[in-house]
């Protein structure tokens, strides 16, 4: 369950930490019995419901699978960390070179 806390004036909902493992089994769940339902979203909703999770994050955990498993087109999970690793170095490397010219 979501917890609130206080944050100023709003209550602010914290997403639940869900572990990878129950993802991984929910992935399997989802893929496995996909010819089961009519598309992927319908599929991920009854599975999320059973597993007391939402259905949106369950169908990006399993699109990404696919990406990752070749099934699917778009960027793979090890292609994203590199551009995100890339994209700090740069912008590690912007902030000493603004450092440097000061």
């Amino acid at each position: 369950m979501p917890v609130p806390f206080e944050s100023g004036r709003k209550i602010v909902i914290m997403p639940k930490q869900i572990p990878e493992e129950t993802k991984q089994r929910a992935i399997r769940l989802v893929l496995d019995h996909l010819d089961e339902y009519p598309n992927l979203t319908t599929a991920c909703e009854t599975v999320s419901k059973r597993l007391g999770f939402g259905a949106e994050s369950l169908r990006r955990w399993v699109r990404q699978a696919q990406i990752d498993a070749g099934e699917r087109q778009g960027a793979s999970t090890s292609e994203s960390e590199r551009v995100r690793r890339l994209e700090r170095e740069n912008r590690e490397l912007r902030e000493a070179n603004a450092i440097l010219r000061d």
